[in-house]
């Protein structure tokens, strides 16, 4: 060792930069441990025999300070090993990594230079190849030192961010010869054809001549120079011969040694026969040998017995600060090369591997595509694009604008607002730039990752073969599934449709950001996944989204029911239209019909249960004996629960109503043309009774978007038909049922609230309910009575066209008797029942059935000023709409601030005895389902055209409200008033203050909840019982 440095240099740098030493695949021994295992007792030994032969030759004193020497050597760099051996290789392995990412940017621009600095291109292969094979080679590994007898571990990074880049450097440099490969064989061809000149030149210089070669290397330098000179022939014989050359000079034996070539043909200024012949051999390989010299530089098939390793490495570094998208490819075309390290003597091997390279592609796979659903994830969220958006809800912008008005002299610090909402600005505060920063390199990533692996080539490992955009397709769907089933309920609710189609459309956006990168149709794929879920819907499957949608209309209704302005401007609703469309759509209007058919079913059944009360309490409503009614009346059986039922089908059709009404604006924004031909087509349906089936699905279609004037009465009407309902004689005695839940307890805590137009309790949807179950089960009764005649006419139907639309316009007259009839006994009981003990519920009651004459189609609001003066009313809206400190209560107060005495005020008091307490009215009630007196008939004609005209055709307009003093009004009014009120009054009944034109102005702000209307201005003269105002006046004073 000691005569020669050169070895010993050698020998030290490999175990300084060492701590095993490879013997075969993944097996290996511990360097260090071995050489003091085995090597330092021999030079322990050694050092023993010098030491005790010193005296005796001096050869021993130098054999005894060499193995001291090396001793010494041994163990300082076994000490310097664990300390630095991984500092080493990271700084060359950083090293590489500038070095190959110049090299792949210089070749790529430049790729003509490629061919000429191959063996350059090689040698970074190897090198680089050699410390990845040295980084997961001693990941894990533990040296032992002797004097401590102690195991210490070698620190090894496995966050290491250059393994990437090392494996991307690699595979780019291989893609770039493999490119240009004909290239490089071409200019190794013109290479050797010009190496064979050289080579005969060297030949023949002074030089050579005198070294005087035999007969044997003259032979041999001959046949090269003919190989060289007969290219593009076979080379391999110029190799063989090349070979036989280095090996004579090489030889002890041989008079010419290696030198001698070199130093006889270096003064010529050109380089040398040595290395001539070199690089002929190295040029020559290149044209016959290219694929497997980039097989063996460029390949890491060895990683595969580090692959658990490998995939620990990519996970922790490929979405890491100094991850790259572009090493995906590089980490998974590793794979490919695994089943090269099968043994073919071993053919379970080739099973094994081949299982190991799929599972490991597999991981790397779902690694990935985790990462790529963690991009758009965090783009998604709050702080992602969410943070972009400018939409605020009304309550958060109001808070906004209060807290910003408050700030008058801007903070040198970035605002800071409570409830998580910053002020205009804080976008340019420096300490807020992460935030864009962090958005900048999501979207960054993301979009390079997309491209990356849109370009990327399938990977073959064996008979499997992964497509990266087919991954990367599915993932972005699946994602977009799962986020669509996510945000559809909050913590503790459910999502409100408007901010659900908010974050879908964020969503979707994401997607489309992403499609840009790709070369596939993802926009088409989101619509399958969303008609996949209308799929669910149409076939009612129980689905996640179909167990979702029933809580979803539950909710809704809720939220209907408390007049969240959500609901009211119908935002909320067309959104969800937009959302789930008309599968969606119609899967809800199926819910709420099957719940409302279920609720009619229970009217069915009261009906049936309380038919002898019900026909009892008819004759004794009509023979005007009071006591026998009330006595009737609380036979009745689960009233309560029946108006509690009756409420239920209320808000349903209220709902329904609703939906209807946003699915059509949403078909008219989306498809006006189909709109308008619906519209167009309702207009002319004929009104035959029965209808054809074509007609009736016509009709069904067109009210399902609402272009159908009387839409509640049309869906209850299906509802009826589809399961048989109204079948039955006692629904004759439907109104007299309804005019019974005036008695019942729900009305002793229910107030009018006039922020909402609507009663406490939902009470008001039992208006829309009697009014949509009357309607529609009169004509459903109307069409079987139809049908049965034509069954017992054996099918022959003599009347003419005329006739059959007057059974449509008997329908109607029918009905509006039957509401007329309500409203009769309704007002009756509703007076009768008041005294002195029980007065607070009259209030209610009265605005009750103002708002149901308001709604109904078939009423004219005329029908209850003829049983209850308009004066009670106008004193009643007057006070609840006025800005007096002392509004109505909901229970009973003082007799001065009373509604009773209220009333009192504002009734016209004609001084009469008190009479009969029996209820008269002009209307005909003479029995139930027949038409009304010329009278009656004359005035609804007069004042109403028909109903079909006049009355649905205004339905849907915003008339005026409860306070409309028009002139006509106020003249009528006059007319018809006899007295004037007695006691000081709260509010004069004439005069138009200041409040009744704020309430004109914020006519707007006071929607009814069922109607989404407020009363119209009364046609005709008020007429009212002289009996009944005799009672009053004298119950009052």
């Amino acid at each position: 060792m000691n005569s020669n440095t050169s070895s010993w240099n050698a020998f030290q740098v490999v175990l300084k930069e060492n701590l095993v030493l490879t013997l075969f695949r993944d097996e290996y021994i511990l360097l260090h441990e071995d050489y003091q295992l085995y090597v330092l007792p021999r030079i322990l030994e050694s050092k023993k025999m010098a030491k005790y032969g010193r005296t005796k030759q001096k050869e021993a004193d130098l054999e005894y300070s060499v193995a001291k020497q090396v001793e010494r050597m041994i163990s300082e760099v076994h000490e310097q090993a664990l300390l630095s051996c991984d500092a080493i290789h990271c700084e060359r392995r950083i090293l590489l990594k500038q070095e190959i990412g110049r090299m792949v940017l210089f070749f790529t621009d430049q790729p003509s230079l490629l061919a000429p600095n191959i063996q350059m291109v090689f040698s970074a292969l190897a090198l680089a190849q050699s410390e990845v094979l040295w980084y997961f080679q001693h990941v894990g590994i533990a040296s032992s030192k002797t004097k401590a007898a102690r195991i210490i571990p070698v620190e090894i990074d496995p966050n290491d961010p250059t393994i990437g880049f090392l494996l991307d450097g690699m595979d780019r440099l291989c893609c770039l010869v493999r490119k240009y490969i004909a290239a490089i064989r071409g200019y190794a061809l013109s290479y050797l054809s010009s190496c064979g000149g050289r080579i005969r030149f060297l030949l023949g210089t002074p030089g050579m001549v005198a070294l005087d070669l035999d007969a044997t290397l003259k032979g041999i330098f001959q046949r090269i120079v003919q190989h060289l000179e007969n290219i593009p022939k076979p080379r391999r014989e110029l190799r063989k011969d090349w070979l036989s050359v280095l090996m004579i000079v090489t030889s002890s034996r041989s008079s010419i040694n290696i030198r001698h070539l070199e130093k006889a043909t270096v003064s010529t200024g050109k380089e040398g026969l040595l290395s001539e012949g070199n690089a002929a051999y190295n040029w020559s390989r290149c044209v016959d040998e290219l694929e497997t010299q980039l097989s063996k530089y460029g390949s890491l098939k060895k990683l595969y017995f580090y692959h658990q390793h490998l995939t620990t490495v990519f996970r922790n570094t490929m979405f890491g600060p100094e991850g790259r998208p572009q090493h995906c490819c590089a980490w998974l075309g590793v794979a490919s090369s695994f089943p090269e390290c099968a043994s073919s003597i071993v053919p379970e091997e080739v099973t094994k591997i081949g299982r190991d390279a799929v599972l490991y592609v597999e991981s790397l796979v779902e690694s990935i595509m985790g990462g790529l659903e963690g991009l758009i994830n965090i783009l998604d969220s709050e702080g992602g694009f969410g943070s972009l958006e400018m939409q605020l809800l009304p309550e958060q912008a109001a808070n906004l604008m209060n807290l910003t008005s408050r700030i008058s002299v801007p903070s040198a610090k970035s605002p800071k607002v409570a409830y998580g909402f910053q002020l205009p600005g804080y976008e340019s505060y420096p300490e807020n730039d992460n935030s864009i920063k962090m958005l900048e390199a999501a979207m960054q990533r993301l979009t390079n990752l997309c491209s990356i692996m849109n370009d990327m080539e399938p990977i073959c490992v064996l008979n499997h073969v992964f497509v990266l955009r087919e991954y990367m397709r599915d993932c972005i769907l699946g994602n977009f599934k799962r986020r669509l089933l996510t945000v559809l309920k909050t913590d503790n609710d459910l999502q409100r449709p408007s901010v659900l189609e908010s974050l879908i459309r964020r969503h979707t956006a994401i997607v489309h950001l992403a499609e840009q990168h790709i070369s596939m149709d993802l926009t088409q794929g989101i619509r399958v996944v969303r008609c996949l879920l209308y799929t669910c819907l149409r076939n009612k499957q129980s689905s996640t989204l179909d167990q979702l949608l029933k809580p979803c209309a539950t909710g809704m209704l809720k939220t209907l029911s408390r007049m969240s302005l959500s609901v009211n401007d119908l935002r909320e609703l067309k959104a969800f239209v937009r959302i789930f469309g008309t599968y969606g759509v119609d899967r809800l209007d199926r819910m709420m019909k099957e719940h409302t058919a279920a609720l009619l079913n229970c009217i069915d059944t009261s009906l049936r249960a309380n038919r002898e009360n019900l026909e009892a309490d008819a004759g004794s409503m009509h023979s005007g004996d009071r006591i026998e009614t009330e006595a009737i009346i609380k036979q009745i059986v689960d009233m309560d629960t029946m108006v509690g039922f009756c409420i239920q089908a209320g808000q349903a059709i209220a709902f329904d109503s609703l939906l209807a009404e946003a699915a059509g604006s949403v078909l008219e924004e989306g498809a006006p043309l189909v709109h308008s031909l619906l519209a167009g087509v309702a207009k002319h349906l004929p009104n035959d009774i029965p209808e054809k089936k074509e007609i009736r699905r016509m009709r069904r279609v067109a009210n399902s978007v609402n272009v159908v004037g009387d839409h509640d009465s049309e869906w209850v009407r299906s509802i009826l038909e589809e399961v048989g309902g109204a079948s039955d004689g006692s629904w004759n005695l439907l109104p007299y049922l309804f005019t019974t839940f005036m008695t019942s307890t729900i009305w002793n805590t229910t107030a009018f609230n006039v922020d909402t137009g609507g009663l406490s309790n939902n009470i008001h949807c039992l208006a829309r309910c009697i009014c949509s179950v009357i309607a529609g089960s009169g004509f459903v009764r109307l069409e079987r009575e139809y049908q049965q005649k034509q069954s017992l006419s054996n099918g022959h139907v003599t009347e003419t066209f005329d006739a059959e639309t007057q059974n449509r316009l008997s329908a109607e007259t029918s009905i509006k008797s039957t509401m007329q009839l309500f409203i009769k006994f309704s007002a009756g009981i509703i007076l009768e029942s008041w005294n002195e003990s029980n007065r607070s519920h009259l209030v209610a009651k009265l605005i009750f059935l103002d708002q149901l004459c308001e709604i109904s189609p078939y009423l004219p609001r005329s029908s209850l000023e003829s049983h209850v003066p308009y004066a009670i009313l106008r004193s009643v809206y007057s006070q609840y709409y006025s800005k007096s400190l002392t509004p109505l209560a909901l229970l009973s107060l003082s007799p001065r601030h009373s509604p009773a005495m209220s009333l009192a005020h504002a009734s016209p008091a004609l001084k009469q005895p008190h009479g009969d307490s029996t209820p008269q009215s002009s209307v005909n009630d003479s029995g139930y389902f027949k038409a009304s007196s010329t009278h009656g008939q004359d005035q609804y004609d007069t004042e109403n055209g028909s109903i079909r005209s006049t009355d649905i055709k205004h339905r849907n307009v915003r008339r005026s409200g409860p306070l409309d003093y028009s002139l006509s009004r106020k003249t009528k009014f006059v007319e018809g008033s006899t007295s004037s009120s007695t006691g000081p009054s709260p509010l004069p009944r004439f005069a138009v203050s200041s409040y009744v034109s704020w309430i004109l102005n914020k006519e707007n702000d006071f929607l009814l909840l069922v109607s989404a209307r407020s009363p119209v201005q009364w046609a005709g003269d008020w007429k009212c019982s002289k009996r009944r105002m005799i009672q009053w006046a004298g119950d009052l004073d």
